[in-house]
């Protein structure tokens, strides 16, 4: 399904998001964080998206594949932090 309007609400910590049917789904994003990510890194990654471009996170987490994606943009090198 197509997203064609989405927006952030910090109060809920939700993106909510009007997909092409009509339809609204709201998008809890700590438990989305708490599920697919695996470090600081790509809580990062989600916490840029959410309030950067919404629809694009609303389309991840709804029509893609959100651990492929984390994995493939962010870089964790537990030996750069010593």
């Amino acid at each position: 399904m197509d997203i064609y309007c989405a927006f952030y609400d910090m109060d809920t910590n939700k993106v909510y998001a009007w997909q092409s049917d009509r339809n609204i789904v709201a998008i809890d994003c700590t438990t989305v964080e708490n599920v697919e990510a695996e470090n600081l890194y790509q809580r990062s990654e989600l916490d840029y998206l959410i309030w950067n471009d919404p629809a694009a996170y609303a389309d991840l987490i709804l029509n893609g594949d959100p651990h492929k994606y984390l994995r493939a943009v962010t870089m964790y090198h537990p030996e750069e932090l010593k």
